[in-house]
């Protein structure tokens, strides 16, 4: 089996930043990496990640998916385009009330509304050695920027952005991957194995039949629930500090 070619990070960061060099001579190029970017943000809102090719998006303006490596070097960059692309804007939290708490609330629900808009962003900003634009680090910039009245050490700040981030994914995961019809199915399989064999799993017995799993109330929000349990913790952190 060949080995993969290296990367060339360099090559990947010029591209993000727009610091690439323009070519001199020859005609002017037709597309761009932003064009190609929104092509495929498209391709992979309706289809998912997976579908995202060089070919597809070289269909798309009707061209061949070698005329696309004049402007992208390979999927993985046109990847990281597209995340850039849908991350246009890094949230302004000027406007959800003061202190580190709202502030860091409300990144936490922009970017719940983000992901939940292109779920392929989930795997996107997943994948290993990504690189990422000035897009991507302005919403890091913000959460960092509300974290900064906590006090905490910009270790620990790192930490609970780490929580509150990777909470976020999961949470939208979790509505993403929801199935109404599979869940009532799932309950009822569940509920008929534990009722031959409470006797093994007598805390988890007890748990279904007090209510654990019935669906949460209407006015129940799950992301705020988490949220407000993350953000406990670190107001007593920042107690103790």
């Amino acid at each position: 089996m060949a080995k993969e070619k290296a990367r060339d990070l360099r090559a990947g960061i010029a591209l993000l930043w727009g610091e690439q060099g323009q070519p001199t001579r020859g005609p002017k190029p037709s597309l761009t990496p932003a064009r190609l970017a929104e092509a495929a943000v498209a391709i992979a809102d309706a289809e998912g990640l997976d579908a995202v090719s060089m070919s597809k998006v070289g269909a798309e303006f009707g061209v061949s998916a070698m005329a696309l490596y004049r402007y992208v070097p390979g999927k993985a960059e046109l990847v990281e385009l597209m995340v850039e692309s849908v991350l246009a804007e890094a949230p302004d939290l000027s406007g959800a009330g003061a202190g580190w708490r709202p502030q860091l609330v409300e990144w936490a629900r922009r970017s719940e509304q983000v992901h939940r808009a292109h779920p392929w962003l989930l795997t996107a900003t997943a994948m290993r050695r990504q690189l990422m634009g000035p897009n991507q680090l302005g919403w890091l910039d913000a959460a960092f920027a509300a974290l900064a009245p906590t006090g905490l050490s910009a270790g620990r700040q790192q930490r609970i952005f780490i929580l509150v981030a990777g909470f976020v994914r999961t949470h939208v995961q979790q509505l993403l991957a929801f199935d109404e019809a599979h869940s009532q199915e799932w309950n009822r399989l569940t509920g008929e194995l534990l009722t031959r064999h409470a006797d093994r799993f007598p805390a988890l017995t007890r748990a279904i039949a007090a209510g654990a799993f019935e669906p949460a109330p209407l006015e129940a929000d799950p992301l705020e629930f988490g949220l407000d349990r993350i953000l406990d913790g670190v107001q007593v952190l920042i107690d103790r500090s």
